[in-house]
């Protein structure tokens, strides 16, 4: 016989799932009391990254049902959406979304709206990539330095440089400039690159 869980979320404390019980049940899912399992967590946590989300995987068998209200119960974008409905998929896990009219995302039909889900979740990481390019060249050409601030001063590199030439360690140096043997090493490569 087929198992049917329920996963319930809500963002904070003043929130309740009871609502996304009811609905449930209304759809006619029946869930018995220790197959809900409901949380309260922020959206912005990947579904991978819940307390109450990994108890549910725990007892979640190739077989089973789980009935979410809403898509967004189950991720924090489109793509955590996708991911999260892939890897019940692999468990063998069908997933019914009630929101989408209950449809089974494992189902044909379910897998032509995980494609469309798929497709926005790639438009919102193409966008995500393109404002950070368009950040990074708007911070470049204010003449603002990116990465991480050098742990010596090119004046501490040249000294660097020097002391290498003249036989010293590498860890001696690290350790008098308060810094790492890769940032010594990279110095010297550094130096031995540009003769």
């Amino acid at each position: 016989m087929t198992r049917v869980f329920a996963y319930c979320r809500v963002s904070t404390a003043e929130q309740t799932t009871d609502n996304q019980i009811q609905e449930i049940a209304t759809a006619g899912f029946e869930v018995k009391p220790q197959r809900a399992i409901v949380e309260t967590i922020s959206g912005s946590v990947a579904a991978s990254e819940r307390k109450g989300f990994k108890k549910l995987l725990d007892k979640l068998e190739a077989g089973d049902v789980l009935v979410v209200t809403k898509l967004d119960r189950l991720g924090r974008n489109a793509m955590d959406v996708r991911a999260t409905v892939e890897m019940l998929t692999d468990l063998g896990v069908r997933v019914h979304c009630l929101a989408l009219g209950g449809v089974d995302l494992t189902s044909p039909a379910g897998k032509m709206t995980m494609g469309v889900i798929a497709a926005v979740a790639e438009f919102e990481r193409d966008l995500l990539i393109e404002r950070t390019q368009a950040g990074l060249s708007r911070a470049k050409s204010e003449g603002k330095v990116l990465g991480r601030p050098q742990s010596l001063t090119k004046v501490q590199a040249v000294v660097v440089r020097d002391r290498i030439a003249a036989g010293s360690s590498i860890a001696s140096l690290a350790k008098e400039f308060g810094t790492s043997r890769q940032t010594v090493m990279r110095v010297r490569d550094l130096a031995l690159s540009s003769v």
